[in-house]
């Protein structure tokens, strides 16, 4: 499909898991309450093993639903039916017993993949019984674990690659991580998801954990074509600093330079990045955009207590300024203020 034209509300379709997309989430949620955005679907990443999530897979040998119940939380009204809904849906269970740590949104999509026999029917249906803003998908139907090399974690040679599995451990891992792959490598995709990058005018990634939430979507082989054939414009949202262990000593340009690395044939239309980034590093992250052939927006996007979060009001203004004021790759350097 052709570029939509700004003067219309927008499709827009955003990929992630975890804190990160239910950060771009309740930005985007604002834009369709704005009708900037009429069509908004997340899609999420399915690879986790830890906490409620991994539990619930390991014992059911289901999808981890906890990015997907985020997702759902983020797109919650933000009406007092929303807020209630969103609390229920993130309610941890206490205790000293077997519930202890689980989530009730977890165990709500669990009992209704077992009910339906099918993972979007029942994510739909939740997303009924909260009044979501849009849809959210997996990026597959196969429970997937993440694989990385990583350099620095043998101490007799410095140089040697260490493979680590689970996302978990490699989100917490030590030393670089040179790559990230996937076990099993050609995953059953979501068909609706592939549809909705193909119909989309936007498509978000990031932010998020860089390697265990962002980039496996590149990694599913029918979703990284959907992603790379799709006329949507696509966007990376930078992180707003480096994640100890997973990202330690990366900067902007960096994390940009291993998604390309990951994806070269990607069309990159426009990247995000925060005010609080650096002379220097602004510099070589304008480069490595041009590199890109896509174009830099500098925003103030940034919680306002110093946090490493993205605060979702800030947030919302640029990707309005972004979609409404959507330029050319080439167009370097656009500063977009709330």
């Amino acid at each position: 499909m052709a570029p939509a034209p700004a003067d219309r509300a927008q499709s827009v379709v955003a990929l992630g898991g975890g804190h990160g997309l239910h950060a771009s989430l309740r930005a985007l949620r604002r834009l369709v309450d704005e009708v900037v955005v009429d069509d908004l679907t997340a899609v999420v990443t399915v690879a986790d093993n830890g906490g409620s999530s991994g539990r619930l897979r390991g014992e059911f040998g289901v999808l981890p639903p906890g990015d997907l119940r985020m997702a759902l939380a983020a797109l919650c009204g933000l009406d007092e039916w929303g807020g209630t809904w969103e609390r229920v849906l993130q309610h941890r269970f206490a205790g000293e017993g077997e519930m202890n740590g689980h989530v009730v949104g977890n165990l709500l999509i669990v009992a209704l993949w077992e009910q339906l026999g099918d993972h979007v029917q029942a994510l739909d249906l939740v997303g009924r019984l909260l009044g979501s803003a849009g849809r959210v998908l997996p990026m597959a139907l196969t429970p997937l674990d993440i694989t990385a090399q990583v350099r620095g974690l043998d101490p007799a040679d410095d140089d040697a690659l260490t493979l680590v599995r689970g996302q978990v451990e490699v989100a917490t891992t030590g030393g670089v991580i040179t790559r990230v792959d996937l076990e099993p490598a050609a995953p059953r995709p979501c068909p609706e998801a592939l549809q909705a990058v193909a119909d989309a005018d936007w498509v978000v990634l990031g932010p998020g954990s860089w390697f265990s939430s962002v980039i496996p979507h590149l990694l599913v082989p029918d979703l990284r074509h959907a992603l790379v054939s799709t006329d949507a414009r696509v966007v990376v949202v930078l992180n707003l600093e480096e994640q100890p262990g997973e990202t330690g000593g990366f900067g902007p340009a960096d994390h940009l330079a291993v998604l390309v690395e990951h994806a070269p044939e990607l069309a990159v239309h426009t990247v995000l990045a925060d005010t609080r980034i650096g002379a220097e590093e602004r510099a070589h992250l304008l480069e490595a955009v041009e590199a890109a052939g896509a174009r830099l927006v500098v925003a103030d996007v940034a919680s306002a207590d110093g946090g490493p979060r993205h605060d979702p009001v800030k947030l919302a203004a640029a990707y309005e300024s972004i979609v409404l004021g959507a330029g050319a790759p080439g167009d370097a350097d656009l500063v977009a203020r709330p």
